[in-house]
C-alpha cells in the first residue's frame, strides 16, 4: 500500500535516508560517479524537506519511495527510489501508476541520469517523452522527461 510519509519525524525521515542512501549508491554506480549530490542529503534534509514523500511498505520495510513537488500545475517527481532488495518487483511501476493519478495537475515531470536506462525505460514505458538534456553539479549527464494527464 502506497502512504504519505511524516517525513518531519525524526523516524520517518531516518528511513527516507537510508533508503536514498542505498537507492542511490545504485544510480551513482550506473552513472559512474563517486561523488554524487543526492548521497550528500541528511536525515536533517529529509525532515526540513518542503516536499511531499510517499512510501511503499513490504513486511515494515520502506521499500520505495517517491518525493514530489507541486509548482504551477505540475506534478514534479523530485525522486522516484527502490531498495535494491525490491528490485524488479514492479514497485516503481505501481508508485509512478498513483503518481499519475494522484491530482489535477496537467503535467508530471522527471529527471535521471543519462545512463539509468532501467529508470529511462521505465519513463518512457509510461509515455514520458524526453524533453532535454543537461550537465548538472558534478558533470552528471541528466535527462529530463515531461508527460501531460
Amino acid at each position: 500500500m502506497i502512504e504519505k510519509i511524516a517525513h518531519s519525524e525524526i523516524s520517518y525521515a531516518k528511513k527516507l535516508h537510508e533508503l536514498f542512501q542505498v537507492s542511490y549508491r545504485i544510480e551513482a554506480e550506473l552513472l559512474g560517479v563517486s561523488d554524487f549530490p543526492p548521497l550528500r542529503r541528511t536525515t536533517t534534509d529529509f525532515q526540513n524537506s518542503n516536499t511531499q514523500f510517499f512510501g511503499l511498505w513490504k513486511d515494515d520495510v520502506l521499500a520505495a519511495a517517491a518525493e514530489i513537488d507541486q509548482p504551477r500545475n505540475t506534478l514534479d517527481i523530485c525522486s522516484l527510489v527502490v531498495h535494491p532488495n525490491y528490485f524488479r518487483q514492479g514497485i516503481a511501476r505501481k508508485l509512478l501508476h498513483f503518481l499519475e493519478n494522484y491530482d489535477n495537475s496537467e503535467t508530471i515531470i522527471v529527471e535521471t541520469g543519462w545512463a539509468n536506462a532501467p529508470a529511462i525505460a521505465l519513463y518512457k514505458k509510461f509515455g514520458f517523452q524526453e524533453t532535454r538534456e543537461y550537465i548538472s553539479e558534478g558533470d552528471i549527464k541528466k535527462i529530463c522527461f515531461s508527460k501531460s494527464k
